[in-house]
């Protein structure tokens, strides 16, 4: 019977996967276990380079050198001298097999999926074969363990630092309400497209007016600012109409009141129906952002 039932390699800052065994087991203990391994790999910086944690008949360890961890699933029986044996040996081929920067620079789960192999044949000769052959002296792993013992980690403390309680999301602090918008109406939709329309117009007239600026000469870089500003302006009001953000009346007050002056100030580059456009465009924008209704989200209770 395997004694070592699962064993992967992990970045110890975020927990990031780099390779594991690829083992079937569908006991439900063990599934549980490796949900519980998982969350325990994302916060190992925050423990020493050697840990045990207890789940039922089943105990994760996990030894960490670097930015390297190796963690594993044994049956409670198994001792842990030989699982952390087990381990130093994982960690030293892995650190053999790759450089740090590779380590460091890698992005994606299970970059080095291909140390699975080694990871298979360390574990099998650690569940079947004779341990004399391991490259790390037991005794010496015991002396260690006896001079300074694992940290044994709670793994409820443990769930309940990472949010989890059986799998699911158990908030025990008090956090800000959240809030959904309710849905976007016809009207809402042409005030937005109308905006990005101006904020087109906008960046247009005011890039190619600080290019004729910066080449000629400088007297119009207050009208290039009158440009771009209502360019921010309409963006940041299509945002506000999509997403709730509170002081929304003080936000869309400030914006309107821009768009509207730095129109006023192009009078003359834009004819008086152009400006009342962008401003009769600002003003629709404004109404449905201040008209559309929020709601509070309701918890869900992790159903």
């Amino acid at each position: 019977m395997s004694m070592i039932l699962f064993a992967c390699v992990v970045r110890v800052r975020d927990g990031l996967p780099l390779s594991a065994s690829t083992d079937f087991h569908l006991d439900q203990d063990f599934l549980e276990c490796r949900k519980k391994l998982k969350a325990l790999s994302s916060i190992l910086a925050q423990y020493p380079d050697r840990g045990t944690a207890t789940e039922r008949d089943l105990s994760i360890h996990f030894h960490s050198s670097g930015d390297i961890a190796c963690m594993g699933i044994c049956r409670n029986n198994y001792p842990a001298a030989m699982a952390f044996c087990f381990l130093e040996e994982l960690q030293w081929e892995f650190a053999t097999t790759y450089d740090a920067s590779s380590v460091g620079l890698t992005s994606r789960p299970y970059a080095f999926l291909e140390f699975d192999n080694v990871i298979q044949k360390v574990k099998s000769r650690f569940n079947y074969t004779n341990c004399a052959q391991t490259k790390f002296s037991i005794e010496k792993i015991q002396e260690e363990l006896h001079l300074r013992p694992p940290m044994l980690v709670k793994l409820e403390d443990m769930a309940l630092m990472n949010g989890m309680v059986n799998g699911h999301t158990d908030l025990h602090v008090e956090s800000a309400p959240a809030y959904r918008m309710q849905p976007v109406s016809p009207l809402g939709i042409l005030s937005l497209v109308l905006n990005i329309m101006c904020g087109a117009l906008n960046l247009i007239r005011g890039v190619h007016l600080a290019e004729y600026s910066f080449q000629e000469d400088h007297t119009g870089i207050g009208n290039v600012i009158a440009f771009l500003l209502p360019f921010a302006a309409c963006f940041l009001l299509c945002y506000l109409y999509l997403f709730y953000s509170s002081a929304r009346k003080i936000k869309v007050f400030i914006l309107f009141v821009t768009v509207c002056l730095c129109n006023i100030y192009l009078f003359g580059l834009r004819n008086v129906w152009q400006i009342l456009f962008h401003i009769a465009v600002a003003s629709l924008s404004s109404h449905q952002i201040l008209t559309r209704q929020v709601a509070e989200k309701q918890p869900d209770f992790g159903v």
